[in-house]
């Protein structure tokens, strides 16, 4: 139809050429970094003995979500260990914790900028729709070019994936605060940064802990969508149950990672919930 081709294969070659070249160090830097992260959640978590790792997340249930919900965690817990995924339970929990904290670290500043700054969010606000539509696993590709295979893209792709609902509900909680209280706060001459931390994340820390529990959601989800990759936990039982037709691997494997997405969604839930205004 068209008498040339728009060379869009070439210039994402050498732009990925050009940036493994020149920014190498900041590469190896940010995959030591995931790495020290995973090894020592992986590592904290397996020191425990199952049973008191299954008491704590039991009691911690308990504590933000009641008693049915702890009951739920503890049993569901008890079968993961029993049915021999223990490890990789663990080993998917750590990759979720690590990327957390890389979107806690970079989301929540970028969703405060965002709510201080219309201009500043008319210019992300686009970045995240685009994020929010692409594919899932259109993630792993710039992490495999950047990253190889292996655990550390598998983290660097859930991050990515997982970072726009924190950005956009810590800045959708701090613009709701109520106007009577930022201008209490004015009055009493209060600065930027204690009307901030005082008034307007304590009112908003419901709708922040939302956009904690919506990335937790999406990064455990891409968990089992990076196992494609090498990032190993749950979603290689998973992604290998269904490769060898072994319905019975990837139906256990699964149930491990529906028992983990309950937990983390009632303790961040109930969280938001217990630290809401009165």
């Amino acid at each position: 139809m068209f008498p040339f081709r728009i060379p869009i294969r070439d210039w994402v070659s050498a732009a990925v050429d050009y940036l493994s070249t020149q920014f190498s160090v900041v590469f190896d830097s940010i995959s030591n970094l995931v790495l020290f992260l995973v090894d020592n959640f992986k590592d904290g978590l397996l020191a425990l003995h199952p049973l008191v790792l299954i008491v704590v997340l039991g009691l911690i249930t308990y504590r933000m979500a009641g008693l049915t919900t702890g009951v739920v965690a503890v049993v569901g817990l008890l079968i993961v260990e029993n049915i021999g995924l223990w490890v990789a339970f663990n080993e998917t929990l750590a990759l979720v914790l690590s990327a957390e904290v890389f979107v806690i670290v970079l989301g929540l500043p970028l969703g405060i900028l965002a709510a201080g700054s219309d201009r500043f969010y008319g210019i992300i606000r686009p970045i995240l729709d685009f994020m929010q539509t692409m594919p899932a696993f259109v993630y792993l590709i710039p992490a495999v070019m950047f990253f190889g295979l292996g655990l550390v893209p598998g983290v660097i792709a859930t991050f990515v994936f997982a970072i726009p609902p924190l950005i956009r509900l810590t800045n959708l909680g701090i613009r709701q605060v109520p106007k009577e209280l930022i201008e209490a706060s004015d009055a009493f001459g209060a600065t930027r940064m204690q009307k901030l931390l005082k008034v307007q994340m304590p009112v908003a820390l419901p709708t922040v802990m939302a956009g904690v529990n919506q990335s937790i959601m999406l990064g455990l989800s891409m968990v089992v969508i990076a196992a494609m990759i090498g990032a190993g936990g749950l979603g290689a039982d998973v992604l290998r149950g269904i490769s060898r037709l072994q319905v019975g691997q990837g139906f256990e494997a699964g149930l491990a990672v529906v028992i983990l997405a309950i937990i983390l969604d009632r303790i961040t839930a109930g969280f938001g919930q217990l630290k809401k205004p009165q």
